[in-house]
This record gives C-alpha cells, sequence and structure tokens, in this order.
C-alpha cells in the first residue's frame, strides 16, 4: 500500500518536533544536574528544594507531548481511515502552513525569552518564580500554547489532514482544561490579586 504525502508530513513533523523536544528535555536534565550538584557540594540537602515539589501547577502532562500525541494520531487515522478532502492546491496548503508554523515558532521564542528574561522555569512542572506579564504577555497569556497551536495547525494544512484539524477541537479542549485552568488556579494562589488583575485585563488566547 502507498503511502500518502499526509501521512508522511505528519509523522514526519511528529518525529522532527518529538526529536527537538527531547533534546531540548535532554539539556535541561544536564542543566538541572549540574545545578542539584552544586548546591549539594557542601554536603547539605537544600530543604527549600525538597519542600518546593509541591509548589507546581499540577498539569495533566507536559503540553508538548498532549500536542505530539494528538499529531501522532492524526498520522495514524490518516493512514487507516484517509480522507483525501483537502489533498488538492498543495502549493498553497504548503505556503498557508509554513506561514502558520513559522508564526508559531516566533511566539513561542517570544514568550520563552520574557520567561528567561524573568528568570522563571518554563516547563509547567516546575515552579513558577515570578509573574511575567511584559512583552507578548500583554496581549495573550499563553503565547507558548497558541504558538504551539499554530505549528499544529501549520503542519495540519500543509498536509492537508482533515483529522488533525477536527482533532483540533478536542486537543484545545484538554489544553484548556487539563493544563491552563490547573496553571491559572495555581497562579491565583501564588500571586492573589496581582495574577486575578492581569487576567481580567489580557485574554487566554487572544
Amino acid at each position: 500500500m502507498a503511502i500518502s504525502e499526509t501521512f508522511v508530513i505528519l509523522a514526519g513533523g511528529t518525529a522532527v518536533l518529538a526529536i527537538a523536544f527531547g533534546i531540548r528535555l535532554a539539556i535541561r536534565a544536564v542543566a538541572d544536574g549540574g545545578a542539584a550538584a552544586a548546591r549539594s557540594g557542601g554536603g547539605q540537602a537544600s530543604a527549600a528544594g525538597e519542600s518546593g515539589g509541591s509548589d507546581v501547577a499540577g498539569v495533566i502532562a507536559l503540553p508538548p507531548l498532549i500536542f505530539l500525541g494528538f499529531l501522532a494520531a492524526a498520522a495514524v487515522l490518516e493512514a487507516v481511515v484517509p480522507l483525501a478532502v483537502l489533498g488538492a492546491h498543495a502549493i498553497p496548503r504548503y505556503l498557508a502552513g509554513a506561514v502558520l508554523a513559522a508564526g508559531g515558532f516566533v511566539m513561542i521564542l517570544m514568550g520563552s525569552r520574557r520567561f528567561l528574561a524573568a528568570g522563571t522555569n518554563i516547563p509547567p512542572s516546575l515552579p513558577t518564580t515570578a509573574l511575567v506579564t511584559d512583552g507578548i504577555y500583554r496581549r495573550t497569556r499563553n503565547p507558548l500554547y497558541l504558538g504551539t497551536t499554530l505549528i499544529y495547525l501549520g503542519l495540519g494544512i500543509a498536509a492537508g489532514s482533515i483529522w488533525a484539524i477536527v482533532l483540533v477541537v478536542p486537543l484545545l479542549w484538554i489544553i484548556n482544561t487539563g493544563v491552563i485552568t490547573r496553571e491559572e488556579s495555581y497562579l491565583e494562589r501564588k500571586f492573589g490579586d496581582a495574577y486575578r488583575a492581569y487576567k481580567a485585563r489580557v485574554r487566554r488566547w487572544v
């Protein structure tokens, strides 16, 4: 059975993003290991570090893994039950997908740079140490998730995948309920009125 272009684009995109995410996790693990070794260099454990384990949002999974899971699911569905509705007009699809994906990467870069400048952690599995409300965060409270959604949609459109586009509905529901809502509750507990005021003036998405 011939492998469809749609499956190749979705599976290839999933593989590339998974490798990039894996490299990022490995770099962070090495950096965290070095920092932990430096803290324990005096032979004394950090009580604050141990007690900080509960100082997290408690999201259901790392958001990149959720997006990758849905991309992989779309690729499998295209292989098993292909829907060749958007198969034509390859060049416009590629261009539209590239524009969306590029915009998503730029948005993620802008959001990540503001987190790094503030000295706070990016992954929701780690404590948030500062409330970031400047830069792109004046426009959207979740530029990282919005950017990742644009990359997901860019791949789906470039592939001409109806499945990827349909799956964005449950994908965003899970991101909203399993990630963002939990993060918002955590930030309200941690930053109180400052975060509530920020949430009142800036939209969750756009």
